[in-house]
């Protein structure tokens, strides 16, 4: 069937901002109680998709090319089939029969659709256990070292991340801003299709209508030194190690090269001795 109507009750992991681990909390059971209706999160994604295209892509007709203005030929006489313009669709240079002209690829949704196919997006990310609950997003102002810190302490830093926050918070979105795979965003914005692109869910308990209390931050370990390599020490190491190669490479090149020379050279040095020879025995000869 493509609606399952069965309804249940989801629990989520909880976190605070700073990545420390909580209990599991339950979802609000009005918005996830298991309905995911196929059809209709395919029709949303359909007209958001559509809804983002501008169309315009357009050609030129016959009558909007420049040039054309006077026959090419004469009607009678030349032997060749009779033409009126050089702007005709078969010459080169021509209008285009039948091309785009631009159009509009808007598609309108009705509001309980909308709805059903974001609530079914939900419910499909909670079956998953890829729905998290942060208790607070308080940034006093933008860090994307912090988001990246919680990233890694939620272990998502390789996964599509949809960060969800309760309102519009300026710092939270310039701290995720720069990273690739973590988008930001009012709960109240979130459509159907941002929800079924990411992975994994951060919704800001606010946002659910509950506030969770305030819980005390665990200091993380941090790890050695050794296993935290920058990108760029990283890159350095390997450019070394290339042209310590290349270099190697080019000794062996040389070595050779030397080797042939001096083989080569021999052979030069004996024919200068026999000719040598040949010539002293001739003057004896003589």
């Amino acid at each position: 069937m493509a609606e399952e109507t069965k309804t249940q009750s989801f629990k989520a992991a909880a976190y605070t901002g700073g990545g420390t681990e909580r209990e599991r909390v339950d979802l609000p059971a009005d918005l996830f109680d298991g309905t995911v209706n196929m059809p209709v999160m395919h029709q949303a994604v359909k007209a958001y998709l559509g809804n983002q295209r501008l169309g315009l892509a357009y050609t030129k007709t016959r009558g909007l090319v420049t040039g054309g203005n006077q026959k090419p030929w004469k009607q009678k006489g030349t032997g060749r089939a009779r033409q009126g313009s050089r702007r005709a669709p078969h010459f080169v240079g021509g209008g285009t029969v039948f091309g785009p002209t631009g159009r509009k690829y808007n598609q309108t949704v009705p509001r309980q659709i909308r709805l059903l196919a974001r609530k079914s997006a939900f419910n499909a990310r909670a079956r998953e256990d890829a729905l998290i609950v942060i208790d607070n997003f308080n940034y006093d102002k933008p860090s994307t070292k912090q988001m990246i810190s919680l990233l890694g302490a939620l272990g998502v830093t390789d996964k599509k991340v949809l960060i969800l926050t309760d309102g519009m918070k300026h710092n939270v979105f310039l701290s995720g801003r720069n990273l690739q795979r973590t988008h930001v965003m009012p709960y109240a914005d979130v459509s159907t299709y941002h929800i079924l692109w990411s992975d994994v869910v951060l919704i800001e308990s606010n946002a659910l209508g509950y506030e969770l209390s305030a819980v005390e931050e665990k200091p993380r370990t941090a790890r050695p030194k050794s296993a935290t390599k920058s990108r760029g020490a990283a890159k350095a190491e390997r450019k070394t190690a290339r042209t310590e190669a290349k270099s190697a490479s080019a000794h062996k090149a040389a070595r050779k090269g030397a080797k042939a020379a001096g083989k080569s050279a021999k052979p030069k040095a004996a024919a200068k001795k026999t000719s040598a020879k040949k010539s002293a025995g001739k003057k004896k000869g003589k």
